[in-house]
């Protein structure tokens, strides 16, 4: 894989890191493109999760994101990772 940041389109296959505010139970990866999923605490002692993996392409990331959004988890970043160069 190619470190961000590269030749990024709709298409390209992409490692992300989401994060929400709240607390997503780890079963639910199966459910979002077998994406890793750790719960941990803000300094202020509130939850969020962290899912973590590779989507095919950005339809894929916008999946995952409608599908958190609407089990009401509020979005408080999306960064990429790596991007998988064409073959």
């Amino acid at each position: 894989m190619t470190p961000y940041p590269g030749a990024l389109r709709l298409g390209t296959p992409a490692t992300y890191r989401i994060l929400i505010s709240g607390c997503l139970n780890c079963s639910w990866s199966g459910q979002f493109d077998d994406m890793a999923i750790s719960n941990e605490f803000s300094e202020d002692g509130s939850p969020f999760s962290v899912l973590t993996g590779q989507l095919i392409d950005q339809a894929a990331l916008f999946g995952v994101l409608e599908q958190l959004y609407g089990l009401g988890f509020p979005l408080v970043s999306v960064e990429c990772l790596e991007i998988t160069p064409s073959s």
